[in-house]
């Protein structure tokens, strides 16, 4: 059985070659991305068993995101879609340096994930799991996967896993104030907290600097744990009262997407393994690093 149970999207990143522009390559690179397998494929890596929990396409595309998380070591818990209008969601991400920025196009509409529903997930993946990790997007995506995100935060609780999630807010799914309302309900059933002090201000109205966020969030809602991510500026952790501050580690700016999973998949990689919060934030937070050296979304790294 794994030790972290992750559930939500995983897509498709097609990205031209270097910094080519999307509209005049003929190549594109493909790699597998999502928040919550990105967790998982860090954690696995560092030496947790996971497993990514959804529901992908019965098709060669859906079978290429399952076949390239099972070749990081992740058990692949998935529904198969065999309905015809059902698809694999995918992305177009194109890198540039400034003053031309990154853009990303996506194309998720009819996702097969957006329909998986509770009853004919594989839930027995949960017992016996440690910890089981969300994130904001995947309640985003639908009205079936906000009800599916809150059943199985409930069952993981009830059959004593940790239950962690990321806020992760993206403005191009929903509104704040629509997040805020589905995130807020979801809180009580969540017992480590991740969320950038930047969402923390736009969807939870939150005041003050990282450690009043943290504090007001917890005294709210009685997280175990709180992180707070502070971009370039590192972590700051709430637990048991006492705050813990990380810095960021000196890292290449060539492959930012992913970071924060990855940090994410640090931190419990050591959490989970019974280490005091410090080091995990330290790990958490050289695994983003090392991610920033990596192309596609994923920390592809080890232990040493």
């Amino acid at each position: 059985m794994a030790d972290l149970v992750t559930f939500g999207e995983t897509m498709l990143r097609l990205s031209p070659p270097d910094e080519e522009r999307l509209e005049t390559a003929d190549q594109y690179d493909v790699d597998v991305a999502g928040a919550e397998s990105n967790v998982a494929v860090a954690a696995q890596r560092l030496g947790v068993d996971s497993a990514w929990l959804s529901k992908l396409p019965d098709s060669p595309v859906g079978r290429k995101v399952a076949s390239e998380l099972r070749s990081h070591g992740i058990s692949v818990d998935a529904v198969w879609d065999g309905s015809p209008e059902r698809r694999q969601g995918t992305y177009y991400f194109e890198r540039g340096r400034q003053p031309r920025g990154s853009e990303v196009i996506y194309d998720r509409a009819h996702a097969s994930v957006t329909t998986a529903t509770v009853d004919e997930l594989p839930t027995a993946v949960l017992e016996g799991a440690d910890c089981f990790h969300t994130a904001g997007i995947t309640p985003a995506l639908s009205e079936t996967l906000a009800a599916t995100t809150a059943e199985l935060l409930r069952q993981a609780q009830d059959v004593g896993a940790t239950t962690s999630f990321d806020v992760n807010f993206r403005s191009n799914l929903w509104s704040p104030a629509a997040a805020k309302d589905v995130l807020t309900d979801l809180f009580p059933t969540i017992d480590l907290l991740v969320v950038a002090e930047r969402d923390a201000r736009v969807v939870l109205d939150a005041e003050g600097d990282a450690e009043s966020i943290a504090r007001d969030l917890d005294e709210e809602y009685g997280f175990e744990v709180v992180l707070v991510t502070r971009g370039g500026d590192g972590a700051l952790a709430l637990a048991d009262g006492d705050v813990f501050t990380q810095p960021t580690y000196e890292a290449s700016d060539a492959y930012p997407v992913g970071t924060g999973d990855s940090f994410v998949g640090g931190f419990l990689s050591q959490y989970l393994d019974g280490e005091p919060v410090p080091e995990a934030l330290a790990w958490g937070a050289a695994t983003a690093a090392l991610k920033r050296s990596v192309p596609g979304d994923m920390a592809t790294v080890t232990p040493e």
